[in-house]
């Protein structure tokens, strides 16, 4: 077959539905979520140990560098990393949804495979965001503070909530922290549990994931909350609640995007 016959037989995948959700959709979600944690909670405390490990790694990374200070906007950033986080949750999702045998092979084979696909663009967009947020912290703090922030918690909390640069450094952070956690949150939302399910290209899926949020804004928005205070939560212990946590969100995560979307014809 020549190339010129091999490219006109390629059919270029095309975007699913996008449907209103409801608040019930959400709770219903959710409850998927923990029914899927019981059905394989091996898998869950796996990814749910994996991703409550980076956490106090980059604890401890600052605590070496006498920043632990910091840990307060990360922890603020860190649900964001996730969506991208989570493909071993929706993978098992998946299968318990199809009925498909789970097994530790399958379920890392196609994690491993998500670096060759789509995915990796996202993750590279996640982490870029989440960087950029890391340094505009960095920015404000110099900015309101000067150079010689403290370098506690206690003290950082201190100065943010008793003097006027630190109430002038919370204000804009929290303002230009909701712009970025806004976008990131309607770009990948539902982008990661798709481009797994499908063959989309990761623009078309992030297009995918605004039209969701902007089909249903309330709900959605909703959705980005409870996450959000849940891992926030989890993390308080040391990152150790993200153990049981993160992979139910994962689960619902996966949940919510079926429930939001419909498959069309291809071709």
């Amino acid at each position: 077959m020549s190339s010129s016959e091999q490219t006109a037989d390629y059919v270029v995948p095309k975007a699913p539905k996008v449907v209103a959700v409801e608040w019930s959709t959400i709770m219903e979600a959710l409850g998927k979520g923990l029914s899927d944690f019981r059905r394989a909670p091996k898998y869950g405390l796996f990814f749910g140990a994996f991703f409550a490990t980076g956490g106090i790694a980059i604890l401890a990374i600052l605590n070496i560098f006498d920043a632990v200070w910091m840990i307060l906007p990360i922890m603020i950033g860190f649900p964001l990393v996730g969506p991208f986080a989570a493909t071993g949750i929706y993978e098992v999702s998946h299968r318990l949804a199809n009925n498909e045998p789970l097994s530790w092979k399958a379920v890392l084979l196609t994690v491993f495979a998500q670096r060759e696909r789509q995915t990796a663009w996202i993750a590279f967009s996640v982490m870029f965001i989440f960087w950029v947020w890391v340094y505009l912290v960095r920015v404000l703090i110099a900015i309101f503070m000067g150079f010689n922030s403290p370098s506690s918690i206690t003290g950082f909390i201190e100065v943010v909530l008793t003097t006027q640069s630190g109430m002038m450094f919370l204000l804009v952070g929290t303002l230009v922290g909701a712009v970025l956690a806004l976008f990131l949150f309607s770009a990948t939302v539902i982008a990661m549990p798709l481009l797994l399910d499908t063959e989309l290209d990761f623009v078309t899926a992030m297009i995918t994931s605004f039209q969701t949020v902007a089909k249903s804004p309330v709900p959605m928005l909703g959705w980005g909350v409870i996450v959000t205070l849940l891992a926030m939560v989890a993390m308080v212990p040391m990152f150790l609640g993200l153990i049981i946590v993160f992979p139910i969100l994962g689960h619902a995560t996966w949940h919510l995007y079926k429930a939001a979307t419909e498959p069309v014809p291809q071709g």
